[in-house]
């Protein structure tokens, strides 16, 4: 066992060089192994879950190839780093974990800190490995070979507790494999304006079985761990506890691993499959393509690891901090956050939106993005990078005409999304009490700077549009101002609140601008051409996802130029494309990207995790789970429709239990090529209007096969009370369950197979 007082040097070369800082302990405790994972009777979701497994036959060598782990708080990557030839890796991160201190802008002030890793070291040298992600029960479990035998091992991350456990079983001669954990560096791994009067906070202290991380704002970190062996099984539980800003959190973090061990695992194990199967029973997703398939699952299994509705916004890279980090060390709200989100409601899995909470509980802290001669108690807006609390830092959103920057249309794509979760569930008060107050203030901020000008509209000065140029009357933010003020009428409708701002949010409705274009369509702004490739879509937000108006010529501009495009960008064009009902271009640029194609040195990589250089993501790839389900499912307008872009390719289609506005959730089959039927229950009495997509003479009838009154032929209106549902089908046909289809060729699985 190294000496526990080992110095700052020894941790920065353990980082290096993979050395621990301190040995675990052994002890004599209750069993120590759980039971294999456990399924539900086979039924559709076990099917699709086994199919969905990440398998690895090759050693992962880093964050893009590794298995991950994680329950919204607590996470873990799982891979071997070079040069350690006898070792694997658990890097482990809590979504909790940054610093505070406010004085510096919060990608550095607040940063996300990197917490350490677990070396698992065995006395030969690692030469294969067999393992599978099961994504079905969160568990990560499988074999390492050495030179000198070999070790089966179980790890996941419990769902109700942020403890990690791992199992491991060794075989004669790797009876000395042993744990150690080694701290990273409490310090931001920002460098871009980074201020110069920047420390890193104190070393850590370091005891048997845990290691504590004050931080110089107060309070600090402890990541705490115990080993126990019963025979030749043995189990680690670790855990980080958060202390900020009273404590460092190790009486919590050592009280947390002594329960979870204190009795059997199987009683916290079984626990925590039953949350993940129920989890995937929420919705259903199968087609013809099982990578594509298996890719959109990975994506749900990925963004229940990386946030839940109590839990914070997730950061670029979600909580799996990269052992070197890089300079996206908090959350991004330019895109990032935006385009994450979304799948989550057409899934069906409110449990997995952080927005909307965090706007509840912190929007007080909108104002301090704002510079201070702004700030009247009316007006909201929201910085890039910020921190789950909503908090800048001494870094404000510019000031149109003054001095722009791309933060202004920050706070309102935030509530956009935040809109089309509550469309997705029509839960009233969620518009009262967060979407309409504070969509109110960050139109206020809009509606100080404009102007009228001598053709009677209101217009815009100088402001920036994401990454790609500043202009006056510019186009991302118009689309967003437009659609926040004619919200906020709506929503003051809705609500029957007689607000004495809707005057102002219906002249801007009213007089705002149009969009400036020329004969390429919408420009950026006004004089500002859209004229070279770029990975952002910040001009075409109003056709997505804003679903302002359908107009072509200025997405095939866009889309005639990707060389500078990134995985977003090919997810954003694929959704694009299934609003104007071209399945086949969907597909292409969906394919384009989950197939790996390297564009612009940005990649989908083996574990389907995202890389733009050396940079470290997850937004693209969950972005694109989106892209999947707008080619099954849109709901924009007022109009449900099903399978609306679906590759004639693709023969057969079903779904369950799909989520839409207007809260309705609906099962469909599609067989041969066609719509065979589709069951739509409505949650909230709200109209419906269904393009139903099936050819030749319908039926409408209630569950019991009783007919139903209904308007239309091929978009067509019934009306449905809340809690009843309707079954549209062909005629003489009948609906069957939903079901995993017939695959369309062979898929290699995700991982490194």
């Amino acid at each position: 066992m190294p000496d526990l007082s080992t110095s700052r040097r020894t941790f920065l070369g353990g980082i290096a060089l993979g050395g621990p800082v301190a040995a675990l302990a052994g002890r004599t405790g209750s069993a120590v192994a759980w039971a294999e994972p456990g399924h539900l009777p086979r039924d559709t979701h076990s099917e699709i879950l086994r199919g969905a497994a990440l398998v690895w036959k090759r050693l992962p060598s880093g964050w893009t190839e590794g298995p991950f782990l994680g329950n919204g708080f607590l996470a873990a990557h799982v891979y071997h780093v070079g040069g350690q030839g006898n070792q694997l890796r658990f890097m482990i991160n809590h979504n909790h974990v940054q610093d505070q201190r406010g004085q510096w802008e919060a990608a550095i002030g607040y940063s996300r800190l990197g917490v350490g890793y677990f070396t698992l070291t065995f006395a030969g040298t690692i030469t294969g490995v067999d393992w599978r992600l099961d994504i079905e029960n969160a568990e990560l479990s499988g074999t390492v070979t050495t030179t000198q035998g070999s070790v089966r091992f179980a790890a996941l991350i419990l769902n109700h507790r942020d403890v990690m456990l791992v199992s491991t079983e060794p075989s004669p001669g790797e009876d000395g494999v042993a744990w150690a954990f080694v701290p990273l560096p409490s310090s931001t791994t920002r460098q871009q304006r980074r201020p110069p009067d920047y420390t890193a906070n104190p070393d850590p202290a370091v005891a048997p079985g845990h290691v504590e991380q004050p931080m110089h704002a107060g309070g600090g970190y402890t990541t705490a761990w115990k080993e126990v062996r019963h025979g030749g099984r043995r189990l680690l539980a670790a855990t980080i506890a958060y202390g900020y800003p009273d404590s460092t959190g190790r009486e919590r973090a050592i009280e947390t691993v002594d329960k979870a061990l204190r009795h059997s695992p199987d009683v916290h194990v079984a626990l925590h499959r039953a949350w993940w199967q129920r989890f995937y029973r929420r919705s259903l997703v199968s087609v013809p393509d099982k990578r594509l398939q298996s890719f959109y699952w990975i994506q749900l299994y990925k963004l229940a690891c990386c946030t839940r509705d109590n839990a914070p916004v997730a950061p670029v890279f979600g909580p799996w901090f990269p052992e070197r980090g890089n300079n996206w060390t908090q959350i991004w709200w330019n895109t990032n956050v935006q385009v994450t989100y979304p799948v989550a409601n057409g899934a069906n899995h409110p449990e997995l939106d952080a927005i909307t909470p965090a706007f509840r509980r912190y929007h007080h802290n909108l104002e301090g993005n704002i510079w201070p001669e702004l700030r009247d108690g009316q007006t909201y807006a929201l910085c890039h990078p910020g921190d789950w609390q909503l908090r800048s830092g001494p870094r404000y959103v510019g000031k149109p005409g003054i001095n722009p920057n791309d933060h202004t249309g920050n706070l309102i794509w935030a509530l956009h999304n935040t809109w089309v979760t509550y469309r997705h569930h029509m839960a009233d008060e969620v518009l009262r009490e967060v979407i309409h107050p504070v969509l109110a203030k960050a139109v206020t901020y809009y509606a100080r700077f404009l102007t009228e000008g001598a053709d009677g509209k209101l217009h815009l000065p100088e402001t920036r549009s994401p990454e790609l140029a500043n202009a006056a009357d510019c186009t991302y933010d118009l689309s967003l101002l437009r659609w926040g003020a004619a919200t906020l009428l709506q929503s003051a409708g809705r609500l029957r609140l007689a607000d004495p701002r809707a005057r102002q949010w219906a002249d801007i409705v009213a007089r705002l601008v149009p969009y400036h274009e020329n004969e390429n369509g919408v420009m950026i702004g006004a004089g500002v051409p859209f004229a070279e490739s770029h990975r952002h879509f910040s001009h075409l937000l109003w056709l997505y996802p804003l679903q302002e108006k359908l107009e072509r010529r200025t997405f095939e501009h866009w889309a005639s130029m990707q060389s500078r495009w990134h995985g977003y960008s090919y997810a954003a064009a694929a959704s694009m494309e299934t609003l104007f009902g071209n399945a086949e271009q969907a597909l292409w640029h969906l394919k384009f990207f989950v197939d790996g194609n390297i564009q612009d040195n940005c990649q989908l990589t083996p574990n389907t995790m995202y890389r733009e250089g050396t940079g470290f993501a997850i937004e693209s790839p969950i972005s694109a789970a989106q892209s999947l389900l707008d080619m099954l499912t849109q709901s924009h307008g007022g109009v449900v429709k099903v399978f609306p872009a679906v590759s004639a390719g693709w023969a057969e289609a079903s779904v369950e239990r799909v989520r839409t506005q207007g809260a309705f959730v609906f099962d469909a089959s599609r067989r041969a090529g066609r719509t065979d039927w589709i069951r739509i229950r409505s949650e909230a009495g709200e109209p419906l209007a269904l393009r139903h997509g099936i050819e030749g003479e319908i039926e409408v009838t209630d569950e019991r096969g009783r007919r139903l009154p209904y308007r239309g032929e091929g978009t067509i209106t019934i009306p449905l009370r809340k809690g009843q549902s309707a079954v549209v089908s062909r005629k003489g046909v009948r609906p069957d369950r939903p079901r995993d289809v017939p695959a369309q060729g062979t898929a290699q699985p995700w991982g490194l197979p």
